[in-house]
């Protein structure tokens, strides 16, 4: 798992905007306005989450539209859900063992 993804989504603001691009693309201005933050904000924002592989830009005449890439964030959701798997394994040895003081 690449760190500089956690430390991308560390910060509440890149965080949020995340959030609001599981929705779809949206310009700078749009996710500036959501978040309530001025432009260069978002664009500082916006490119630590590019600089880490989670957000692709696209030119459009005078708008900058980003969206999610997938592929980072398939990465992470395999990563925890890995620990998922060794909860239920253990949660299923603790079945065992209660069962047996049972019997």
């Amino acid at each position: 798992m690449n760190e500089t993804i956690f430390s991308a989504l560390a910060e509440p603001n890149r965080l949020h905007i995340v959030e609001l691009l599981r929705t779809g693309p949206l310009s700078v201005g749009e996710i500036a306005h959501s978040l309530g933050l001025n432009q260069p904000q978002a664009s500082k924002q916006l490119r630590v989450l590019s600089d880490a592989g989670l957000v692709e830009m696209k030119a459009d005449a005078n708008r900058r539209i980003y969206k999610l890439c997938p592929k980072p964030l398939i990465a992470l959701y395999a990563w925890l859900n890995s620990f998922h798997l060794i909860s239920d394994e253990r949660l299923d040895l603790l079945d065992d063992y209660l069962q047996g003081l049972l019997r």
